[in-house]
């Protein structure tokens, strides 16, 4: 594959994950909305990543601003410390001994919360890709 189709393949599979996470938000099924949400940026970062280092190999890291460093994208502290605090979602749905309290963690305005944060960042990263 070209540099440019595996920057599609991350968006596409990142749009698939999007409306998996809305779909399961709109079940009420808040963890794994969060998790998927997780993916959404993830898949992201990694097309951002293939973009400017022109490596059709990102590496295999879930922490997203580790992997927005390594891409050399430019954040600011509060999109630091959003994706710090969606990067625990990965963690926290994938493992049994954090699911219960991460479970408990989030009600309906919390997930709400975070999905937005989520469609946000997911926009603003999606207008740079397109640049």
């Amino acid at each position: 594959m070209r540099n440019n189709d595996h920057i599609k393949h991350w968006v596409e599979t990142s749009d698939d994950d999007f409306q998996a996470m809305t779909h399961l938000l709109e079940r009420g099924d808040n963890t794994w909305a969060l998790f998927i949400g997780h993916l959404v940026l993830e898949k992201l970062l990694k097309a951002w990543f293939v973009k400017k280092i022109y490596s059709n190999n990102p590496p295999f890291i879930h922490d997203l601003v580790r992997l927005a460093e390594k891409g050399n994208l430019q954040l600011d502290g509060d999109q630091k410390d959003i994706l710090d605090t969606i990067s625990t979602f990965n963690i926290r749905g994938r493992y049994d001994d954090y699911k219960r309290e991460f479970h408990k963690k989030c009600s309906n305005a919390f997930t709400k919360e975070w999905v937005h944060n989520i469609k946000e960042f997911r926009k603003w990263i999606k207008t740079k890709l397109l640049k």
